[in-house]
């Protein structure tokens, strides 16, 4: 099932969106830069078949033009640039808010007591449905650091593939034991790390304010990746492309994990014709 399942993201089709919006589009993502002429060709085409298939619609007034559509796709196909769009396959639709949007969460705790709160997210991926995104969280000058949000919630729909958010996308049996124990390793040190740091914030500092950001900016990656392993997957994999250096420096293993999950190296530089 799994193997089926891994041997279907590597099939390949064609399509392509207009040269000159690509460029323009494209020239402002920065972490595109390891693609060689042949890869980012190949991610143009992958970028067209994904608009083709995908419905984008806004909300709360949002209008999505060719740029919104086009940076949207950049991001959710650069992780399956050497897969395929068969990845995402099962959910159509992509909402697109103008900023962040407002989600009623409730939670039962250990006693049976419903607490309820409202979330402001930037984006969201739900189970056999749509993706929602923050287009203020989406553009490529709303990028912050080692984020992207869209990145994020396409790499939720790889983990979802066989029908768990567990951190672990489809893959042969081997590969999948030795992700699950790297996997394993990787986020048990980083919530050692986040334990040890949170240690050193005063108390008079709320961690959860912007005064508690020069600690926390230590840290190789966003602390939601603590949540549990579908939340350091896709945390992990944002920083894997966007600040492939630090997550290789901070968890060498867990990154070639993903170097070779996603047929792609962001620290190796594009060969020269």
């Amino acid at each position: 099932m799994i193997g089926a399942m891994f041997h279907r993201l590597i099939r390949k089709r064609d399509g392509a969106p207009d040269p000159d919006t690509w460029r323009s589009v494209a020239a402002g993502f920065a972490f595109l830069d390891h693609l060689d002429a042949a890869g980012r060709e190949r991610l143009r085409t992958l970028c067209g078949r994904f608009l083709e298939r995908k419905q984008i619609s806004g909300a709360a007034g949002f209008e999505p033009d060719e740029t919104v559509r086009l940076s949207i796709a950049i991001q959710a196909c650069l992780p399956i640039v050497y897969l395929d769009l068969a990845a995402y396959e099962g959910f159509v639709e992509i909402v697109v808010y103008p900023a962040r949007f407002l989600v009623p969460r409730e939670q039962v705790d250990d006693a049976g007591v419903v607490h309820e709160s409202i979330d402001a997210l930037s984006g969201e991926a739900m189970d056999g449905g749509p993706v929602v995104l923050s287009w203020e969280d989406t553009a490529a000058e709303g990028l912050d650091g080692g984020t992207s949000v869209v990145i994020h919630e396409f790499v939720h729909k790889l983990d979802l593939l066989d029908g768990m958010a567990d951190g672990t996308p489809p893959l042969p049996p081997g590969r999948r034991r030795r992700w699950r124990e790297v996997l394993e390793r990787s986020f048990e040190w980083y919530v050692a790390e986040l334990d040890e740091l949170e240690a050193l914030i005063p108390h008079t500092v709320d961690p959860e304010s912007p005064a508690a950001d020069h600690w926390y900016r230590q840290l190789p990656l966003d602390p939601y990746a603590a949540t549990d392993h579908a939340e350091f997957f896709a945390v992990a994999a944002e920083t894997f492309f966007l600040e492939p250096g630090v997550l290789a420096d901070a968890l060498p293993e867990f990154y070639r994990e993903l170097a070779l999950f996603f047929r792609q190296d962001p620290l190796v530089a594009p060969k020269e014709c």
